[in-house]
C-alpha cells in the first residue's frame, strides 16, 4: 500500500515543481508589467478625466476605457517629451529646467542621483559605465552590479570603483560598494542583460558569463602543475 501512495505523492510533487516553473516566469512578467501599467494608467488618469469634464460622451467618458487611454496618453506624452529633448532648443530648455532643479537644496540631491542612477543603466557599449561582478555579499559568492564611476583613494592613491548592485527581482533598491579596481570582474553583458537577469531571478540571460577576471584560467592553467 506504501508503494502506490508513495509513487503518488513523488508525481503530485514533480507536477506540482513542473508547474511552478512553468508558471513561475510568466507570473514574475505580470507583476513586472502590471506595476509598469499602473504607473503609466495613474500618471496619465488626471488629463483623461479633464477631458472627461469636457467631452461628456465619448471615450473619455467611459470609466471602462479611462485607464487604457490614460496607458496611451502617458505613452504619447513620454515620446514628445523624449522628442522635444532629443532637438537642440529642446535640450537647452531642458538644460535650463535641470539648472533651476540644482538650485534647490533637497530637490537637487535627489534628482540628480537618480538622473545619475538612470544614465548609469542606459550606459552604450562603450562607455566607463558597464556591467560588472564583485564579490558580494561575501567573497567567493559573485553579484552583478553596474560600475558607475572610478576615483582614487586620497591617501594612497589606489584606484576605487563604485558600482551599484541592485536587489533581484525589486532593482529599486541597492547596494553602492565601494571597492578596488582589481576586485571588479568585467563581464561582456549589456545593459539590457544584466537588467533582465536582475528582473527574473537568474531566469532569463545568457548562456555564458565571464565569473572570473580575464586571463585568470590561462594563469591557473601554467601555475598548476601538471597531472593535479
Amino acid at each position: 500500500m506504501k508503494g502506490p501512495i508513495s509513487r503518488s505523492l513523488r508525481s503530485l510533487q514533480r507536477n506540482v515543481l513542473a508547474g511552478i516553473i512553468t508558471i513561475g516566469p510568466l507570473f514574475v512578467t505580470y507583476l513586472i508589467f502590471s506595476f509598469l501599467l499602473q504607473s503609466l494608467a495613474k500618471a496619465g488618469l488626471p488629463a483623461v478625466r479633464l477631458l472627461a469634464a469636457h467631452f461628456r460622451s465619448g471615450w473619455f467618458g467611459n470609466p471602462w476605457l479611462q485607464p487604457a487611454l490614460a496607458v496611451v496618453l502617458t505613452l504619447v506624452m513620454l515620446y514628445v517629451v523624449g522628442r522635444v529633448t532629443s532637438l537642440v532648443i529642446g535640450r537647452q530648455l531642458f538644460g535650463l529646467f535641470e539648472s533651476i532643479l540644482e538650485r534647490l537644496p533637497f530637490v537637487a540631491k535627489v534628482y540628480t542621483s537618480v538622473r545619475q542612477l538612470l544614465d548609469s543603466m542606459m550606459a552604450k557599449k562603450g562607455s566607463s559605465q558597464r556591467v560588472v561582478l564583485i564579490d558580494f555579499p561575501i567573497a567567493g559568492q559573485k553579484s552583478i552590479g553596474f560600475l558607475t564611476r572610478t576615483f582614487r583613494d586620497a591617501t594612497s592613491g589606489r584606484p576605487l570603483a563604485a558600482v551599484l548592485v541592485p536587489n533581484a527581482i525589486n532593482p529599486t533598491s541597492a547596494f553602492l560598494q565601494i571597492l578596488p579596481t582589481e576586485r571588479v570582474v568585467d563581464t561582456d553583458l549589456t545593459m539590457e542583460q544584466a537588467m533582465s537577469m536582475i528582473l527574473t531571478g537568474g531566469a532569463v540571460g545568457p548562456e555564458t558569463i565571464h565569473y572570473a577576471p580575464l586571463g585568470a584560467e590561462e594563469a591557473n592553467a601554467v601555475d598548476t602543475p601538471a597531472g593535479v
